[in-house]
């Protein structure tokens, strides 16, 4: 109940105050997004699975955020961002809706 409680103070704080975020952090929050998502698509079939494990979730959630920020920075270095940066979301896209796909085979038996 505690998480609930944390994710409504956290989406209410996010709305009244309206944060920016830094130009050059811009291009790297869509790819954080999207891994985040990953992970916590990941832990919920996990979780459905009877494997949830919260310390495997905490790395996984930091990692994939920390691994793809990295892909996406070194693209930037080397002048391709926008094609590593579609890359991570191909390969993320593909993780979440796998992922999504089988919490819905769990939930509804099909």
């Amino acid at each position: 109940m505690i998480p609930v409680f944390g994710l409504l103070i956290g989406v209410v704080a996010g709305l009244l105050l309206e944060p920016t975020v830094p130009v050059y952090l811009q291009p790297y929050l869509p790819i954080a997004v999207v891994a985040a998502l990953d992970a916590l698509f990941g832990g919920l079939r996990a979780l459905l699975d009877g494997m949830f494990d919260d310390k495997v979730f905490l790395v996984s959630f930091l990692s994939n955020v920390v691994v793809a920020a990295l892909i996406v920075f070194l693209g930037d270095q080397l002048g391709v961002g926008t094609q590593l940066s579609t890359g991570v979301v191909v390969v993320l896209g593909i993780r979440i809706f796998s992922n999504a796909a089988a919490i819905r085979r769990h939930l509804f038996k099909a």
